[in-house]
């Protein structure tokens, strides 16, 4: 809820009133088609209400609050393909969390079916809090899926409000918007990637680049801008011949070339190491056949010859998503085709229905489930009940199972076979027990082995679509801690856990009985309160570690004579507890700065606090940064582009302290380049006369790798700041031979 003014918003409160009831118009307008009767009067009903709720209530631009919600009812009409009750629900999806207004009132004044999806949205409406700890962001995350598996229009209008709030991200602080940013990049983009809503998935990447890294995001988008004329030329020529042949044919047909999104230029930039200019597929030709669905299939594949009759296919690049649609009912035919003037062109052919939904996912996929055979439409159903099984299961660790159920949204899949044909689709990377996990938890877990394609495998064996697996089980077989490592399912992860930590249970009783009798023997309780103490005396995280380790020997009871005893309560050890000055501060000594305040890098204030650079990152002075209080080595440095900063941003938000470089030019920071080019006589030497000689820089190491007449090298040196190492890589980019040069990401050092 924001109620600061901030901004140049300035109208008057008559020209406030045109705005809201044009925007409410907008919103008829876009909701004509699926408005029945009695339709119009509750949604005017739920306008009001809300208007009313909100009358007090500005946005952080200093917009009329009521401005968002109607914006959100808009997005999950148009945007997103739902009705009348998620329009509804999104004009009063603040009302109960933020005024006096009941979910009593709501129930009373539209139904209980309402108001059960406003519950289910005002539950999730912080997901992540600010000052939450991890686990109650986590059991907040476990909500979210939870709402999504009993009504998927909860988690619908969720990332409507999400969208609308990164769209309007602006007037935010920087903190928040890299805050949001973080945490829409690390579970809103997944879930609607998941959710088929490939047109919002990319919308949240964008936009969180542009707040993550400005810089990049402007680099991209001018980029597309300054080469719009000649992309849309070269659209047309590739077009012309396939568009002649298809009314040839009477095929109805749209076609046209769209540009990719910002962010996944931006990670082919990164993955491919190329240059904007070198990222050849910035745009894919769509091609949405208007057929029959009897007809469909077989019209696609009629295109597809026609394409293909004028340019060459990669055969390793196509993609047929129309006899198998991929877990969340995406269908379509993908081929990369050689163009003129020698440039790889994506060609995406799709009928119209396929096309909504593309771009409409879950919600056109309900649409269309009554037609739809029940092979294709329990694939995304079996999904969902998935989820709900894991969730309702009291043992599952939410922040593991978020890690495991991030990577199963976002990877592609692979489609394997059962011993009598049944076929089950899992993650690309998947192994046979995951195979075996997916179909039974108890086959999981008695699994030793599988026959793939009649022929024996271990359990670790990394399975590939089209593969026929049949699992071999025992009676005497255990889960152990070593399949963690190599399987990938959230599923698998989560089974395994759960049998381990039971293991880990039954063992842990007979410590819980020695602890017992030692502490009977002392004449004190096994109390939270000392039983606490002892957990952080040893150094567990739970009484369950504390009772295995004292069941298996890792934990020494002789050491409860050192401590002090008043009354029934058992009083920590003071050695224990004093902290020696050279060890960096732990979370609970580490003082935040007030808020608002900026702890500055390398400046005066710097020396009252205890702080290290992430080897992660290795950020330097003028990369753009945040402070991070672990629990282990006080606050750690971390670049906002770190591979690690959405999921510590999202997180942890509790922990993040804002940062700032001081002015200081006599620390030297070492960092790392990159150089690609052509192994000519005399390379090394101009290399070195740039950094040494020129720039008179100081550089520790450097090392050349040639191979067949290309060389690679990496060289690290000590910089002042970023503007140093920027101007280090225009003057290596710029001697002859020298084909790449970048900065030195960590995975690489």
């Amino acid at each position: 809820m924001e109620t600061v003014i901030t901004g140049t918003y300035n109208l008057n409160e008559e020209e406030e009133k045109k705005v809201i009831l044009r925007e409410y118009r907008a919103l008829l307008r876009v909701l004509k088609q699926h408005i029945k009767k009695g339709d119009k009067a509750l949604l005017r009903r739920a306008f009001e209400i809300a208007a009313d709720a909100h009358k007090d209530m500005r946005r952080k631009s200093g917009e009329p609050y009521i401005l968002h919600p109607l914006a959100v009812a808009k997005i999950v009409v148009e945007e997103i393909g739902l009705g009348v009750t998620s329009a509804i629900c999104a004009l009063l999806h603040d009302v109960v969390e933020d005024t006096e207004t009941t979910l009593e009132d709501i129930s009373r004044e539209f139904g209980t079916n309402y108001a059960k999806i406003i519950d289910g949205l005002t539950k999730i409406s912080n997901v992540v809090d600010l000052k939450a700890d991890t686990t109650v962001q986590a059991e907040n995350f476990r909500k979210i899926l939870l709402t999504l598996a009993d009504d998927p229009r909860v988690i619908l209008i969720k990332l409507g409000d999400r969208l609308h709030n990164m769209r309007t991200l602006e007037s935010m602080s920087r903190e928040k918007q890299l805050k949001i940013s973080s945490e829409t990049t690390y579970i809103y983009s997944p879930l609607a990637h998941r959710l088929g809503l490939y047109e919002i998935k990319s919308e949240f990447e964008d936009l969180a680049l542009k707040y993550t890294q400005p810089e990049v995001y402007w680099e991209i988008s001018q980029g597309l801008k300054e080469t719009k004329r000649e992309r849309t030329r070269y659209i047309n020529e590739f077009i012309k011949p396939i568009k002649e042949e298809l009314q040839n044919e009477e095929l109805q047909v749209e076609i046209y070339g769209r540009p990719k999104a910002i962010h996944s230029i931006w990670n082919k930039m990164r993955t491919k190491h190329v240059a904007f200019e070198e990222v050849y597929d910035l745009f894919a030709i769509r091609i949405i056949l208007n057929s029959a669905p009897e007809r469909e299939k077989e019209d696609c594949w009629k295109v597809y010859s026609i394409v293909t009759n004028f340019y060459k296919p990669s055969p390793e690049r196509l993609r047929d998503w129309i006899s198998v649609p991929k877990g969340n009912g995406y269908e379509a035919l993908h081929t990369t085709v050689m163009g003129p003037g020698g440039r790889w062109v994506e060609v995406q052919i799709r009928s119209s229905r396929m096309n909504e939904i593309a771009e409409k996912g879950l919600a056109a996929h309900w649409k269309y489930k009554e037609g739809m055979p029940s092979a294709q439409e329990s694939k995304l159903d079996s999904w969902l009940q998935h989820l709900r099984d894991i969730l309702n299961n009291p043992d599952t660790d939410t922040l593991d199972f978020l890690q495991d159920f991030k990577l199963d949204l976002f990877t592609e899949e692979i489609y394997i076979y059962t011993p009598k044909g049944e076929m089950r689709v899992l993650p690309k990377g998947a192994t046979a027990l995951d195979f075996a996990f997916d179909i039974h938890s108890e086959l999981g877990a008695r699994c030793i082995g599988a026959k793939v394609n009649y022929r024996l495998v271990p359990l670790s064996h990394e399975i590939k679509s089209g593969d026929q697996v049949e699992i071999i089980t025992s009676s005497k077989q255990k889960p152990s801690e070593d399949w963690l490592s190599f399987v990938t399912t959230a599923k698998a992860k989560s089974r395994i856990k759960y049998y381990l930590k039971e293991e880990k249970r039954k063992i842990g009783e007979d410590g819980k009985e020695i602890l017992q009798r030692k502490l009977d023997h002392m004449g004190l309780p096994m109390s939270p309160q000392n039983l606490q103490e002892l957990c952080l005396h040893y150094k567990k995280p739970s009484l369950l570690d504390l009772y295995y380790g004292i069941a298996v020997g890792s934990v020494d009871l002789k050491d409860l004579k050192e401590f002090s005893i008043s009354g029934d309560k058992m009083i920590h050890p003071v050695k224990e507890v004093k902290l020696d000055s050279k060890h960096l501060l732990s979370e609970e000594t580490v003082k935040k700065p007030a808020k608002g305040a900026e702890l500055i890098i390398f400046g005066e204030s710097s020396d009252k606090i205890l702080y290290k650079l992430a080897q992660c990152c290795q950020p330097i002075p003028g990369d753009d940064v945040f402070g991070f209080i672990t629990t282990g080595e006080g606050l750690k440095i971390h670049r906002t582009d770190c591979p690690n900063a959405a999921q510590l941003l999202s997180h942890y938000g509790h922990r993040v302290v804002k940062t700032k470089w001081a002015k200081n030019k006599e620390i030297s920071f070492l960092s790392g380049v990159r150089l690609v080019g052509l192994d000519d006589v005399g390379v090394i030497q101009k290399i070195t006369n740039v950094i040494s000689a020129d720039l008179k820089m100081n550089m520790r190491s450097l090392s050349i790798d040639s191979h067949d007449g290309v060389f690679e090298g990496t060289i690290m040196v000590y910089v002042h700041d970023r503007d140093e190492l920027d101007h280090l890589c225009q003057r290596l980019a710029a001697l002859e031979g020298i084909n790449t040069v970048e900065r030195l990401e960590a995975q690489e050092q």
